[in-house]
């Protein structure tokens, strides 16, 4: 039996804290704090846009949550310096064990694509620009059909565009709230642990696998 493996890109894939480098030089000591802020603002503006069905692109909603971080943190930033930031999200680098883990299992024969909250058009200059866009048959986005996820009808957009079925389909995501979506959806799905210090949701929903790299993906999934 084919797999078919569908990759978050942002936070899995792609490194999101790769604007660092010019947040130091914009809020200098607490642009780690900023980062993080941002992120987690970006995450639950789609969130709240999904359940209120009150669609706008994930890069309307990064948008946003760097006006709103800007506020909270008492950061004062000019029109074209917010401009320069959200300019980084279409070059973002890729983590250091993507080339690798995705060449992996592209070679044992699963069937890759790289599914999202992003636009299908800036995912296709930002996996282009980090790198790995080859290693895919496909890139799959939310955008279609105007939610985000968790919401199961993501999940099972994605199988559609892929020709795929749950049971011998995977999400691969360091994030838990897509994890437990996509199992929710009759997908099986791997959670990338990058850090010990992450926690999955204690929802009695657990990931079908967990990694620290995606490089030992290819021996869990077979294995599994």
């Amino acid at each position: 039996m084919v797999t078919t493996l569908a990759f978050d890109v942002y936070g899995t894939l792609i490194d999101t804290h790769g604007v660092m480098t010019l947040l130091e030089e914009l809020v200098g000591d607490k642009a780690k704090d900023f980062s993080r802020t941002w992120r987690d603002k970006q995450l639950e503006y789609s969130f709240r846009k999904g359940l209120m069905q009150n669609y706008e692109t994930f890069a309307v909603c990064t948008s946003q949550a760097l006006d709103y971080t800007c506020a909270s943190y008492g950061a004062t930033l000019s029109a074209e310096q917010k401009k320069e930031l959200m300019a980084i999200y279409r070059v973002l680098p890729a983590f250091d064990d993507a080339k690798e883990g995705l060449t992996r299992l592209k070679d044992t024969g699963n069937r890759l694509f790289a599914f999202s909250n992003g636009a299908a058009d800036a995912l296709e200059i930002l996996l282009n620009n980090a790198g790995i866009r080859e290693l895919f048959l496909g890139v799959v986005s939310v955008d279609d059909i105007k939610s985000f996820k968790p919401n199961p009808a993501v999940y099972s957009h994605f199988l559609r565009k892929s020709g795929a079925t749950g049971g011998e389909s995977w999400l691969i995501s360091s994030n838990p709230f897509d994890v437990i979506g996509a199992i929710s959806a009759g997908m099986k799905s791997a959670w990338v642990r990058r850090s010990p210090e992450a926690i999955f949701d204690p929802w009695g929903i657990e990931p079908t696998i967990t990694v620290s790299s995606l490089v030992e993906l290819d021996d869990k999934i077979a294995r599994s």
